[in-house]
């Protein structure tokens, strides 16, 4: 399944940072009429923790929405590792507008930082295997598509987007359609060409999972001789991922049995927003 990437993400970050002004500054920002209209002022945003940048496109757009005459001079781009007091970016123009963008704009680079910050940690916990980590659609609301962008300035890889764009057959898709086969067989013939994934709690179901013709095999909470069996069964006819509960604990462990892919769901659900802090002068 394919990355997001930023090229597409144009119409999504507009309107996400459309919701985000309309959130925040509503029908004006009062505090900042204290300043007079005229004044100009500069603005550096530096980094308090050790990070990973992401969402760089989102603080623009806050910006120019907000005040096309405000200019952002950035210092690092997104997938850049940063250190405490780094200058992220600088900013130029009204003081108004300055004041009232800020909190917007750090709040989608905090939250999109700790996405690919949190993701580069495990990424590089299997760096030198051949896993590929995923993520989930434990996401924000809303904001799904900015987080698994995020997720992949990280340094990881993105699971299916939605419900729409590949099979994802659990328990209760297989207790309703009758069997693994049988939900397998109805996938291939509503959606040709659409990956199709199903949900395995055992070595047996596995097995029925590849005479079905699955493309690929979720490991839900297997142990890790059952996981390494399962790669040995499989041999290459189908991609396997394990999935359920991983952990900084047992995510190396897991890479070791030989899976393609393992799916972690705190990478975007369990995020440790960035400490960001702007510093403004006249």
């Amino acid at each position: 399944m394919p990355n997001v990437r930023l090229a597409t993400l144009t119409a999504e970050i507009e309107a996400n940072v459309r919701r985000a002004l309309l959130e925040d500054v509503g029908s004006g920002d009062i505090t900042a009429q204290l300043i007079p209209a005229e004044r100009l002022a500069k603005a550096t945003i530096i980094s308090r923790d050790d990070a990973v940048i992401a969402g760089g496109a989102w603080v623009d757009a806050v910006f120019r929405q907000l005040d096309p005459r405000v200019a952002v001079h950035w210092q690092v781009a997104d997938g850049d590792r940063v250190t405490p007091n780094q200058a992220l970016f600088h900013l130029e123009g009204p003081a108004r507008s300055l004041l009232t963008g800020e909190r917007s704009a750090l709040n989608f680079l905090q939250m999109l930082s700790g996405v690919a910050t949190r993701a580069q940690y495990f990424a590089d916990m299997v760096a030198d295997t051949q896993v590929k980590l995923l993520d989930t659609r434990k996401t924000l609301p809303g904001l799904r598509q900015a987080q698994k962008y995020a997720v992949t300035c990280g340094g990881c890889h993105n699971h299916r987007i939605g419900l729409f764009d590949a099979f994802l057959i659990k328990e209760n898709h297989i207790a309703a359609c009758g069997g693994i086969a049988q939900a397998i067989s109805a996938a291939h013939k509503i959606a040709p060409g659409k990956p199709v994934e199903v949900e395995v709690e055992s070595l047996e179901e596995l097995q029925e999972a590849l005479d079905a013709g699955a493309d690929i095999i979720m490991l839900d909470e297997l142990s890790l001789d059952d996981m390494r069996e399962a790669v040995r069964r499989t041999a290459g006819r189908a991609k396997l991922e394990a999935s359920g509960g991983i952990n900084e604990q047992t995510l190396r462990v897991i890479a070791e049995t030989g899976v393609d892919y393992i799916s972690i769901g705190s990478m975007t659900k369990d995020v440790k927003a960035v400490d960001l802090s702007m510093r403004l002068s006249l």
